[in-house]
């Protein structure tokens, strides 16, 4: 019943209105069939069946209508003439019948059937039997109008059955207009030109942007693969733009296979049969996946499904392990993606991998730009050359003191550090730099282990000695063994019965936090106390 009711709400009420205009032009040749034979009414408004679908319809519901109206008044006078017994003057629902709320003393005052009661037991919500007619005949009228709901259902769709074919001819139609101008709007949202299509493997794209980035601020980027080149291997500093750069080549290649425009100026772009990433960490505790193991697993994977006319994008080739393993893993891979003659696009940081592209007549280095007097990256992609990491270079950019710097590069080149330094920093100045050593950089928070008052020395008893006469200042206070105390008065009968002792004993601010923590709720607020 429910599939039946969301089909014709789709084609009654959807489909009956105009969608830019082509609904009126393609649902015209069978919609006024329809409507021939029903009389031109509606049926179908809202998801539900009209009062007007048929004249046996109107009929019950009008029937409902009076019998539930009888009902109500019954039960309204029932409650007038016992007021005395009820707990509310109006009507309760309980379990789909209406209750009066009788109170549970006068419960055999009121003839009826109990529905329930209240959670304290006072109130008993009770069926009165004069109603009980009345009910049955909602009843019943309620399953004639569900099988006359179901008879009108019915009778629609075997209508919009014998037209089928066109129904179904006009949804695939709207739905490509629609996808059309989807894709139209998206082009003119970042504005994308068609690119050509080739199957020669090559990639050319000029200005390309990332279309998820801002068209304003975005660096575009100019790349191009293939005719003799099948690898790149991308080099440079981090967020220097290496992970955008691969990002949108391969973004491009998907959207102009998908029937998009792509984000550039120019672009010449070749079909590939799969184009296969591993970007990103895929580290899962679930999975016991480290970085590493995430990104070998998935890289295996990558090799037994690649093909010469696959597109192949690695982000950090053999990071997260030791760097002289990860070099040879990330070497040997390379050389299995050059076996496959597919196109592949590479990121790391590895010098030996820059040598070996070096050695390949297939592949070729490539490096992020970077401006080493701002200390800024420039997100220009360089084809030909390999880059530099700048790792000193952001390290210092993001606030690292120029001490820690330096014995970066002496731990890292030994002798001939100072070469590899930003800004050619030396030992002049590697001094007068704020340390955490020199207490210029604030230190962290630490934590303070509190000393016990019994166990402190006073450097001023040192002073007295045995046999001296002291005088005890009456706002101090001194520690002495309850055995050597004797009752004089008892404090029964030196304050009333409700005295506060903390005016005496306690500190003013004790007791104001003491007042508060009584009114309201003070989080986190401690006092502390001498036992």
């Amino acid at each position: 019943m429910a599939n039946v009711m969301f089909f014709l709400y789709l084609f009654y009420t959807s489909y009956s209105e105009s969608i830019c205009g082509i609904t009126v032009t393609f649902l015209l040749p069978f919609f006024p069939i329809v409507f021939k034979r029903t009389n031109n009414k509606q049926q179908i408004r809202n998801g539900a069946v009209t009062d007007r679908a048929s004249s046996l319809l109107l009929s019950i519901r009008r029937d409902l209508e009076l019998q539930d109206s009888k009902m109500r008044d019954k039960i309204n006078h029932l409650i007038r003439s016992n007021k005395n017994y009820v707990t509310d003057s109006f009507v309760v629902m309980r379990n789909g019948h209406m209750c009066i709320p009788v109170k549970a003393e006068y419960r055999n005052k009121i003839e009826g059937s109990v529905m329930d009661k209240s959670s304290t037991g006072s109130t008993i919500f009770i069926e009165p039997s004069i109603i009980r007619n009345y009910y049955d005949n909602i009843q019943l009228l309620k399953i004639d109008e569900e099988n006359e709901e179901r008879r009108i259902c019915y009778t629609l769709t075997a209508m919009l059955l014998e037209h089928a074919d066109v129904i179904l001819q006009n949804l695939e139609t709207v739905e490509r207009l629609d996808f059309a101008f989807s894709k139209g709007k998206l082009s003119l949202e970042y504005r994308g030109i068609e690119p050509g299509i080739n199957t020669s493997r090559h990639i050319c794209l000029t200005d390309a942007r990332h279309p998820l980035m801002d068209k304003e601020r975005c660096v575009p980027v100019s790349f191009e693969i293939g005719k003799g080149i099948n690898g790149i291997i991308i080099t440079g500093p981090n967020t220097g733009g290496k992970t955008a750069t691969i990002k949108t080549v391969a973004l491009c290649c998907l959207m102009s296979q998908c029937g998009l425009h792509v984000p550039c100026r120019e672009a010449d772009i070749c079909m590939n049969t799969d184009i296969l990433c591993d970007i990103g960490d895929g580290q899962n505790l679930t999975d016991n996946l480290s970085t590493f193991s995430a990104h070998l697993k998935n890289i295996l994977g990558i090799i037994k499904t690649v093909g010469k006319e696959s597109l192949v994008v690695l982000d950090e080739l053999g990071s997260g392990t030791d760097p002289t393993e990860g070099a040879g893993i990330a070497i040997a891979v390379l050389k299995e993606l050059k076996e496959s003659n597919c196109l592949f696009l590479v990121t790391t940081h590895y010098p030996e991998v820059k040598q070996f592209a070096e050695t390949d007549d297939t592949i070729v280095n490539a490096r992020m730009d970077f401006d080493r007097e701002t200390l800024a990256p420039l997100y220009k992609l360089i084809i030909g050359e390999s880059g530099e990491s700048c790792a000193f270079s952001i390290a210092r950019r993001l606030g690292m003191p120029d001490t820690m710097l330096i014995n970066a590069a002496k731990a890292s080149y030994g002798d001939h550090y100072e070469k590899h330094l930003p800004l050619k920093i030396g030992k002049a100045n590697s001094h007068s730099v704020p340390s955490a050593q020199t207490g210029q950089i604030p230190s962290s928070p630490s934590i303070i282990k509190k000393k016990k008052a019994k166990g402190s020395v006073n450097s001023r008893a040192k002073q007295f000695q045995l046999g001296d006469s002291v005088m005890v200042y009456p706002d101090k206070k001194i520690w002495i063994n309850h055995k050597r105390l004797k009752l004089h008065v008892a404090a029964t009968e030196l304050y009333p019965e409700d005295y506060d002792f903390s005016i005496i004993f306690d500190s003013v601010e004790n007791r104001k936090l003491r007042h508060q923590m009584e009114r309201k709720y003070t989080g986190e607020t401690l006092i502390e106390t001498e036992e």
